[in-house]
């Protein structure tokens, strides 16, 4: 849980931010997705990654025909499931939250009831003593009865 997203802010100028959302939108992306995709890649390659415009980076360079920047096609039915285990994954982490202040009640309720008179707790029965050791003769013995 020590993974939380930071933000980060800066300014640019009009003109820059128009032809950003532009990028964006071609590539069918938010501005945010459009930043944490370089982010992360400039911190996946340490710092090691530079802007190339389409016009400057030509078919050779990469050294096939394959198009810049690379894409895959994922279907939609992977991003579905991904989504619905997304959300059974926060549901079961709400129940196991659920259940552990269940437990947490529980406890307490316990302990609170410890207190009342007539309560035997199974450890303290190792301390009675066992029907077999009485002495069956003594009619003054007393009996035992479990319910």
């Amino acid at each position: 849980m020590g993974n939380k997203n930071k933000t980060i802010s800066f300014r640019v100028g009009e003109e820059a931010f128009e032809d950003l959302r532009d990028i964006a939108e071609e590539r069918d992306l938010s501005l945010s997705a459009l930043f944490r995709d370089y982010v992360e890649s400039f911190v996946d390659h340490d710092g090691q990654v530079r802007i190339v415009p389409e016009e400057e980076f030509g078919p050779g360079d990469a050294g096939d025909a394959d198009e810049f920047p690379p894409t895959v096609e994922v279907p939609k039915s992977f991003v579905r499931e991904h989504e619905r285990l997304e959300l059974e994954a926060k549901h079961l982490r709400e129940q196991l939250e659920e259940h552990k202040q269940y437990i947490t009640a529980l406890r307490e309720q316990m302990e609170a009831s410890e207190s009342v008179d007539g309560v035997v707790n199974l450890e303290d029965l190792d301390d009675v003593v066992r029907l077999e050791d009485l002495d069956h003769e003594d009619d003054d013995a007393p009996s035992f009865q479990l319910k």
